[in-house]
């Protein structure tokens, strides 16, 4: 290793060994001290103490360091005072001092593709200096999220994330998706395949939430590799939990049941799916997934042949596989009586209308019903209030993966 000898005024420069990421640096001692020159340009006192080097290591070197590891900087003799990473954009590392005193190692991994600077400081008030730059992602993961950021939903909305690219680091993400509730709600992960085919992780809390409980997801993925593609960003998103309020269908009675606070608010006859064949309705817990208005329903696209082809008012979406509740006034003379519909809930305009104003994005609809197809998937829409609680938990990558949101 090469040694620098400090000169008088003239400024002590620290000197790195690019590969091994060894640094020496000298001890710059605080100025003002007995016996200084005062002139306030390094003299004598400025460099007091300037006997000794101290020497650093830095695990991650040169321009093309791994990305997704810890920083971990070591000291060679003494103690760490502080020690700080910060990358090109200002952001900077956290991270912990070990017991020894002489070794720092970040909270968060090195991201893909970017320059860090690493600065230590004994606890002789030598001030040491490194850097090194991670390769770049050959591949980037990206994902959406659910609900929008700022939202106000039902009682059974979950959190859910759908990735651009399959994960099969499953475990290293979750680690990294942290939610925070105001009343320390009891939940879990879940992953599975969404209906598009995409890997897909959902919160579900233990029970519905409870009216008025704020919550906060925030997914530290930055540097972590998902298995087929780097993400390099976190990603943040909150909402607030609405009414409560849930739905309940009876197809046998052929009736909707709008609960607020346990209170009925609204009873509405209504016609549910065809029984005896594809026609009939999804029964169990679906949620409403969007509130998507006047739309074109075709019988094709849904494996119906050509049955129907039309525009519908007050559409509600329950699944990805077209069950809606909506406006369905050419069924008139079968609400409250028959199920004589595509699979859909359909209703009269004026109790569509009246419902579509009053549910939120979020509320659960719970469907029973004899002839029926079944609950839907777990990832048909929001189906995971469908499987109990101990199999929702099953679903986590984690040992151990339920959480209180606190």
């Amino acid at each position: 290793m090469r040694r620098h000898t400090p000169l008088r005024r003239r400024p002590v420069r620290n000197a790195a060994i690019v590969g091994t990421a060894v640094l020496a640096a000298a001890l710059t001692a605080c100025s003002g001290g007995s016996g200084g020159s005062g002139d306030g340009k390094g003299g004598a006192a400025d460099l007091a103490g300037a006997g000794k080097k101290a020497e650093i290591s830095v695990n991650l070197t040169g321009q093309q360091a791994k990305a997704g590891e810890p920083v971990k900087v070591t000291l060679a003799a003494g103690k760490l005072q502080q020690v700080t990473v910060t990358d090109g954009k200002g952001g900077k590392l956290a991270g912990k001092t070990g017991a020894d005193g002489r070794t720092w190692t970040s909270d968060r991994v090195a991201a893909p593709g970017t320059t860090y600077a690493v600065e230590a400081k004994d606890d002789k008030g030598s001030t040491a200096k490194a850097g090194f730059t991670t390769a770049a992602a050959d591949k980037v993961n990206k994902l959406s999220l659910s609900p929008g950021k700022d939202t106000t939903v039902g009682v059974a909305q979950p959190l859910s994330i759908v990735f651009d690219h399959p994960v099969k680091n499953k475990a290293a993400v979750e680690k990294q998706l942290k939610v925070t509730t105001s009343d320390n709600t009891m939940g879990s992960w879940g992953w599975m395949e969404d209906y598009s085919g995409k890997s897909r992780v959902d919160w579900r809390p233990k029970e519905y939430w409870k009216s008025g409980t704020k919550v906060t997801l925030e997914a530290d993925l930055n540097g972590v590799d998902s298995g087929s593609g780097w993400f390099v960003k976190d990603y943040k998103t909150g909402f607030t939990v609405g009414k409560n309020q849930v739905v309940k269908v009876d197809l046998d009675n052929h009736r909707l049941k709008l609960y607020r606070d346990g209170a009925v608010v609204k009873d509405i006859p209504v016609s549910g799916g065809t029984p005896g064949g594809d026609k009939r309705s999804w029964r169990g817990k679906a949620v409403l997934m969007a509130k998507e208005g006047t739309i074109n329903m075709n019988s094709e696209t849904v494996g119906l042949g050509d049955a129907y082809n039309k525009m519908v008012d007050y559409s509600m979406r329950l699944t990805w596989s077209g069950m809606y509740a909506h406006a369905a006034p050419w069924n008139a003379e079968y609400f409250g009586n028959t199920n004589h519909s595509s699979g859909c809930i359909g209703m009269s305009d004026a109790n569509a209308k009246e419902l579509y104003g009053t549910v939120q994005v979020g509320d659960p609809f719970e469907i029973v019903g004899d002839d029926t197809k079944g609950p839907q998937a777990v990832n048909n829409g929001y189906g995971e209030w469908n499987l109990s609680w101990e199999q929702w938990q099953k679903k986590s990558a984690l040992t151990g993966g339920s959480t209180t949101a606190g």
